[in-house]
């Protein structure tokens, strides 16, 4: 005797029931991300996502005069161990940034009834802001990372595969998109859609975000080529993280210029991260 009419009504019971559950989420997320909580998760997690790249930016300019330091989340955790209220800092920047993370994970999945596009970019960010969090309560409890270490260790990893250059290229090639997403939104200002100024400061905000997001954009491109470059050389240590990046500008004509505008423009970065903090829409 056939069972295929039975498991059918099971199918369909099934997906109407994770299609409620679903449902359920997206409304709990939808009414979570309109909390007022959310505003102050949001305005405390871009604070101290502006201190890391006010940090990061000090770190790189002072790497284009010849100083030391490492130019990277790792970097910008333990110059903020060293001041004197290092550790109080890291613990408020960590928290910060794992809320925000949070926060962008629970919008991806109300935007996930809206447009998926938006969900996947917010889950993106999500993983981004847990990084940095993540990073900074790594620092606060005595701990210590290395993005260059880490980013060739994945190379290589990604490199012991039968196809492993392919796909280290393709890694690279998604970096560098991300980069150029960055430049994007910075040139044609989208990042108006995330911060409303009052009308005195919106200039200056303008300025702000556009040199920010440009500078971000091309470290972060640059980042992404360190992978290509390591995917066509079949060297894993070829590739970098972001302080491999900036390190990289110094070995080439020119290449100091270009890290003095990247570093002061992540500092313009870290300070609209303050603005939206304080106006975000």
């Amino acid at each position: 005797m056939s069972t295929g009419g039975r498991s059918r009504p099971r199918a369909s019971t099934a997906k109407d029931a994770a299609g409620r559950a679903t449902d359920k989420a997206q409304d709990a997320a939808a009414g979570a991300e309109q909390h007022r909580a959310a505003s102050w998760v949001q305005g405390a997690g871009q604070i101290a996502n502006g201190v890391v790249h006010l940090v990061i930016g000090g770190i790189a300019l002072g790497i284009a005069f010849g100083g030391g330091g490492s130019a990277d989340q790792s970097g910008a955790m333990q110059a903020i161990r060293e001041t004197p209220v290092g550790g109080i800092a890291l613990w408020a920047v960590g928290l910060a940034m794992v809320g925000l993370a949070l926060l962008a994970f629970v919008t991806a999945i109300a935007e996930s009834r809206r447009d998926w596009k938006d969900a996947v970019k917010d889950a993106a960010k999500g993983i981004a802001y847990g990084a940095v969090g993540s990073t900074a309560l790594v620092a606060a409890t005595g701990g210590s990372s290395d993005g260059e270490s880490q980013a060739q260790s994945f190379s290589a990893q990604l490199m012991a595969n039968p196809f492993g250059a392919v796909l280290v290229g393709l890694v690279g090639a998604g970096i560098a998109a991300v980069g150029a997403y960055f430049v994007v939104k910075g040139v044609k200002q989208k990042f108006r859609e995330d911060v409303a100024p009052p009308s005195r400061w919106r200039r200056l905000v303008d300025v702000l975000g556009t040199a920010g997001y440009v500078a971000k954009g091309l470290a972060i491109a640059i980042v992404g080529v360190l992978f290509i470059v390591a995917a066509v050389q079949h060297d894993p240590e070829e590739a970098g993280g972001l302080d491999g990046a900036l390190q990289s500008l110094t070995t080439v004509p020119g290449g100091v210029i270009a890290l003095v505008a990247i570093a002061l423009g992540l500092m313009l970065y870290g300070v609209y991260c303050f603005a939206r903090g304080l106006w975000s829409r």
